[in-house]
């Protein structure tokens, strides 16, 4: 599979830490305005929560820590796997889980152990992967959310064919200069993914820098 997501280490990001850490900025500016988002849905939940394309590991590690949720991250780098799983032995949870292989190109995918999912989370991904990975990521959450399962999905986003900031509309030229198949994603675009697949999508949350978190539900 060829590499197409920016793999943290390599693009300015501080080093990794002599234990395999690797360290986001974009980590500790997001991190609690996505939890604002999220946590109430989250927080008193129990059953299993996978996460797609985990990165550093740092968002499982915090998230896992304040639910009762078994909680599942997964990437497709070695380097971000066993990032993740050294901020998982830092941590020391109980219900934050091994990291796995997991490649949102193959339509039919699949995770361990599999079952039905009380919810899935995307952290900064649709923009920096072909729109398959958007295509494939949506009707994998119809096939293993449970009901009332949510999928949450956080980037930037467009709202009917318009970025909602300058500087949005300049990173989305960025994307596209570097590959083509990359680029900021329109809200549209997701919500008829979501009907096709038999999912609803609630109105965008909009969070700092322009950023949303989308919600993909199972009536």
């Amino acid at each position: 599979m060829s590499k197409f997501v920016i793999e943290f280490g390599t693009d300015g990001t501080p080093p990794p830490a002599q234990d395999g850490r690797l360290d986001a900025p974009a980590y500790h500016r997001n991190v609690e305005p996505i939890w604002d988002a999220i946590g109430g849905f989250l927080a008193d939940r129990t059953g299993d929560l996978l996460e797609i394309g985990s990165g550093t590991g740092q968002h499982a590690a915090t998230y896992a820590a304040r639910t009762k949720l078994r909680w599942w991250p997964s990437d497709v780098y070695g380097s971000h796997l066993a990032s993740i799983a050294a901020w998982r032995a830092q941590a020391g949870l109980r219900n934050l889980q091994p990291p796995q292989y997991l490649d949102l190109t193959d339509p039919d995918w699949t995770w361990s152990p599999g079952g039905a999912l009380d919810a899935m989370l995307c952290i900064n991904v649709l923009h920096i992967a072909p729109w398959r990975v958007s295509e494939n990521l949506v009707s994998g959450a119809a096939r293993y959310l449970k009901p009332d399962g949510r999928l949450f999905v956080y980037g930037p986003f467009m709202r009917s064919g318009r970025h909602t900031a300058p500087s949005n509309a300049a990173f989305d030229a960025s994307l596209r200069a570097e590959n083509p198949e990359w680029g900021v994603r329109d809200v549209a675009a997701l919500a008829g993914l979501a009907r096709a697949a038999g999912l609803t999508l609630s109105e965008p949350i909009a969070l700092p820098a322009n950023n949303f978190v989308l919600v993909f539900a199972r009536p």
